[in-house]
């Protein structure tokens, strides 16, 4: 017994059927190939930076170099604030010991003639 006929069979067997290629395919695809060449050698900083990035291995060295150099000036400026504030924190010890210290020196006016 034969299975019945799908409707998609004729569609399908018409599928196989290649189509003759265009005349100028061979031209057309060169051209193509000109065009993205003449993309990937154009000089310029913004070609040479697309580059670079594309590959990604510099593009995650890059990305950590940004992450550590964005650590190192955070630890820098907190160190400069914890300097700062041990500097306040020695100048309140010593005006709490000495109370004259902040005061301005007492200048002894002479009567000369």
């Amino acid at each position: 017994m034969h299975p019945p006929s799908d409707p998609l069979d004729s569609l399908l067997d018409r599928w196989h059927e290649t189509p003759e290629p265009p005349q100028n395919l061979t031209t057309e695809v060169w051209r193509r190939i000109a065009v993205v060449d003449n993309r990937a050698e154009r000089p310029g900083l913004l070609a040479r930076i697309e580059a670079a990035f594309s590959r990604p291995s510099f593009a995650i060295a890059f990305v950590s170099a940004c992450m550590l150099l964005g650590l190192f000036l955070a630890e820098v400026r907190l160190a400069r604030l914890h300097a700062e504030r041990g500097a306040q924190i020695a100048q309140s010890y010593l005006r709490l010991i000495d109370p004259l210290m902040d005061k301005p020196a007492v200048k002894i006016a002479s009567n000369q003639p």
